[in-house]
């Protein structure tokens, strides 16, 4: 087995406000939006009138890990 990196992701990621975030991604032309949602929110009391739920990044782990 080689220690050699074969990859680097160059992802970045920016708060937007409270729990939303924007992830750029390699080979993606729009911006993913992360956020919280149902029980995810209510654990971290974020008030889904204040802030739109949006996916998770547990939910983009969990559908990549599916894949």
């Amino acid at each position: 087995m080689s220690d050699e990196v074969v990859y680097t992701s160059k992802a970045r990621i920016e708060r937007v406000k409270g729990p939303l975030r924007r992830a750029y991604l390699p080979e993606t032309e729009s911006p993913v939006l992360f956020g919280v949602h149902s029980e995810i929110a209510e654990h971290y009391g974020v008030d889904p009138d204040v802030h739109a739920p949006q996916a998770t990044t547990l939910d983009y782990v969990v559908a990549s890990a599916a894949g």
